[in-house]
């Protein structure tokens, strides 16, 4: 809904600016990170906070309430390339997205 917009853009603005807080901020970054791409129809440059967990070169995303959401589609089939923060670096990686029989959807992004 539009008027949830300017609510999600505000919340997002509020977790990304923790991550740089200095009594908390290495303690969020642990979970959090920001992924950047760059959208399939639109061309256009996104930016938004992920929680993550990360597996060495393997860091996995996984989607809360997916049906809400859209930027994780950037990523089917093939997938494409996706920007994360990690240890103070950007980092690129090819990202897959993939919906399990329940409905869940994890982006793996191969650094």
């Amino acid at each position: 809904m539009d008027f949830e917009r300017p609510l999600v853009h505000r919340v997002n603005k509020w977790v990304v600016g923790l991550r740089n807080a200095p009594l908390v901020g290495k303690l969020v970054r642990k979970g959090i990170t920001v992924a950047s791409y760059t959208g399939r129809r639109s061309g256009r440059t996104f930016s938004t906070p992920v929680g993550y967990r990360r597996q060495g070169d393997v860091v996995l995303i996984r989607v809360a309430y997916p049906d809400d959401k859209t930027w994780w589609r950037n990523f089917s089939g093939e997938g494409g390339p996706l920007t994360l923060e990690l240890d103070g670096a950007q980092r690129t990686g090819n990202a897959t997205s993939h919906r399990d029989d329940k409905g869940r959807v994890t982006v793996r992004v191969q650094l």
